[in-house]
């Protein structure tokens, strides 16, 4: 059985992520990371070298983090620690950011990237209360705000969505074909897509909103643009 745990990089919930993992004891604890970014967290005052898109995503992101008394990637290495003390393997399944990043800029028309770096400004911005307004939509109806920001913007859906589903479903697969009992920390807006590609191998997901609730957080997500860089930013 492969579990998903839904997380959001902006939130204070590394100790729920633990709890998760604790109690599912997995052989292999799967992480939303690839090992560029994995060693960025593990040493995060060290200067690196990155495209300026991903410096403003950072930038976004530790801002929105310190609303919510929180660290961007906390979850992420809580989760590697838990996975430390069941005796857990540690598997980056997530594909190269930086190659990510460099698709995903060629492929996108001009208006996309307008739209991009408008949404990005606007969440510098935008308050706590904002954010959890935004998240409450998602969570009312994940399939429209997914297909809505499709609609506006195809080519971050297609490129920061689809292929990386496609891309962490398959190392799943050949994962579960070893490992009989395995955790997967994704970013929240990955695990419908997740969920229905690992039919086939049986899943099970923990929600963002349930690990929020299950430390009397209030549930969350500014615009699609920005909430997808919550969800499902490389």
């Amino acid at each position: 059985m492969i579990t998903l745990i839904g997380v959001g990089h902006v939130f204070a919930i590394a100790d729920s992520v633990k709890e998760v993992i604790r109690s599912k004891r997995p052989e292999v604890v799967c992480l939303e990371l690839d090992p560029a970014r994995y060693e960025a967290l593990l040493h995060k005052d060290e200067e690196r070298s990155v495209p300026l898109q991903y410096r403003l995503l950072a930038y976004f992101q530790t801002r929105m983090a310190d609303k919510f008394g929180s660290q961007v990637g906390d979850e992420m290495l809580a989760a590697a620690e838990a996975a430390g003390e069941v005796g857990a393997k540690v598997a980056l399944i997530d594909m190269d950011a930086a190659g990510v990043f460099a698709q995903l800029w060629r492929r996108m028309s001009f208006r996309e990237k307008l739209g991009l770096f408008g949404g990005a400004l606007m969440g510098l911005f935008a308050s706590k209360e904002r954010v959890e307004e935004e998240m409450t939509r998602y969570e009312g109806n994940e399939a429209q705000y997914i297909d809505t920001l499709g609609e506006g913007f195809p080519t971050i859906k297609e490129v920061l969505i689809d292929d990386r589903n496609r891309h962490m479903s398959d190392t799943l697969k050949s994962l579960a074909a070893e490992h009989p009992n395995i955790v997967a920390v994704v970013g929240d807006g990955h695990v419908p897509g997740l969920m229905e590609q690992l039919k086939s191998v049986g899943a099970e997901a923990i929600r963002l909103k349930d690990l929020r609730s299950s430390k009397g957080q209030t549930s969350p997500s500014g615009s699609e643009v920005t909430t997808s860089f919550w969800y499902h930013s490389p």
